[in-house]
């Protein structure tokens, strides 16, 4: 692991940012997609927040 010049570890490892950027993306994408779709605003949400969470494991293992 990496330090900064101060000695103190990062808080995210570049790894960890990528993988959570790309699953706030995707999460973003496919609830504003369900949304203009005509989903009500609550199951938009739930729609994206399930796609964020199954983005995590799989960009996780491709990033690797």
């Amino acid at each position: 692991m990496t330090t900064r010049p101060g000695g103190d570890p990062p808080f995210l490892t570049l790894h960890t940012a990528v993988v959570l950027l790309l699953a706030l993306f995707a999460g973003l994408v496919v609830g504003g997609l369900s949304l203009l779709g005509g989903v009500r605003p609550a199951l938009a949400v739930l729609a994206g927040l399930t796609a964020a969470g199954a983005v995590v494991p799989a960009a996780r293992e491709l990033i690797r």
